[in-house]
């Protein structure tokens, strides 16, 4: 197992996401228990020593299985991860009364890693509002011990970031963020990277395989990866891509079937970073990939200048982007419902004044109304 040192601990480079753990009959709410326990039997065994939980993860049931099977093991040999769920805008009052349930769940008496939860557009203003305590609350109980380190996970956008960081960026030990080959420059991770980097916070990393979407390729782009690497599989490349990136220190990976937990074991045997010609290889099957099912906007900027409605139209296309690979997903519609009326897209007017200056001749109002369609506003 490869292991990074963060402070005075020693982590594996494998964290173990208990979001997918194994369940009865596809039923999310009803996780596998006794595979689930024999799933981290073998994590442990092999030396994964990160197991990162959350309030909603299988329904709210991903806590209590974790208590019950990390009980079984000495609290010296596990680091345990867990999270305030702000991504519900309920629970913005509710920051001691949760954490003390988490506790009990998880039957610790302390947190290793805590984070604030989901950091979005949807709820940065709440994070930030001095009436929930939010952040005071665990400041104090990193002082008192329940909490070793506190970071946050983040899916919103670079400024998100950086209004958060500015108002508790220095006392954030780790982020973790959606970071794999695929989005490093589709959902700008290279950007979230160096913001980081430039805080001196590091990463942990979460959708190294994009909830299994990089898990295989075509047979067109799995033999480029194959000439390059002939031993390496298509989901290994995922975790030696992050493996590249100096300030990664845990990827996470959620690990339902004993398959699955081998092959990334065998993975993280090794450190086996990907050289830069093999890097850009990787990047150029990224771009192909996203421009099979995407709108190819430039970020010029041209038309922002003729739009009488003033839209940011590069964003409103970069989250059509998303939304459309993904297809659906949370990024998009989560943004988009966060905006004010007149700057979704619901607010062009089809005047095709940005159309005239497009130098991709994007039908840019068609896109739009697409958009508005899909998201029903």
């Amino acid at each position: 197992m490869v292991y990074k040192q963060f402070q005075d601990l020693k982590l594996s480079a494998l964290g173990f996401g208990c979001m997918r753990l194994p369940t009865v009959d596809g039923n999310d709410a009803n996780v596998n228990e006794t595979e689930a326990a024999r799933l981290i039997a073998q994590a442990m065994e092999e030396g994964v020593n990160y197991y990162d939980t959350a309030w909603g993860y299988h329904s709210g049931n991903s806590e209590l299985v974790m208590g019950r099977i990390l009980k079984a093991y000495p609290r010296d040999s596990f680091y345990l991860a867990d999270k305030f769920p702000g991504y519900d805008l309920s629970n913005m009052d509710k920051v001691e009364e949760i954490f003390d349930k988490q506790l009990e769940k998880c039957q610790v008496d302390y947190f290793d890693f805590y984070l604030f939860h989901n950091l979005c557009e949807m709820n940065i203003d709440a994070y930030l509002d001095p009436k929930f305590h939010i952040y005071e609350s665990l400041m104090a109980r990193k002082r008192s011990g329940q909490i070793r380190h506190l970071g946050f996970s983040a899916h919103g956008n670079l400024d998100t970031m950086k209004r958060f960081l500015e108002a508790y960026g220095k006392d954030m030990e780790f982020c973790q963020i959606q970071l794999n080959w695929l989005d490093w420059d589709f959902q700008d991770a290279r950007g979230k990277v160096e913001l980081l980097n430039e805080w001196n916070i590091p990463v942990w990393v979460m959708e190294p395989l994009r909830g299994g979407k990089l898990a295989s390729l075509s047979d067109e782009y799995a033999a480029r990866l194959h000439a390059l690497r002939p031993d390496e599989g298509v989901p290994a490349w995922a975790f030696r891509f992050v493996q590249t990136l100096p300030s990664v220190t845990v990827t996470l990976s959620g690990m339902s079937t004993m398959e699955q937990l081998k092959d990334n074991l065998n993975t993280y045997a090794a450190e086996k970073p990907l050289s830069s010609q093999e890097t850009d290889c990787l990047l150029t099957i990224a771009s192909q990939i996203t421009r099979h099912t995407s709108v190819p906007c430039t970020a010029c900027r041209y038309c922002t200048t003729h739009c009488p409605q003033g839209l940011n139209i590069p964003e409103l296309l970069g989250l059509y982007n998303e939304f459309t690979f993904t297809g659906g997903g949370f990024i998009a519609p989560m943004r988009i419902s966060k905006m004010p009326a007149a700057e979704k897209p619901s607010a062009c007017v089809a005047c095709r004044s940005c159309e005239a200056v497009c130098p991709q001749q994007i039908k840019i109002s068609q896109v739009l109304a697409d958009f508005s369609a899909r998201l029903n506003l």
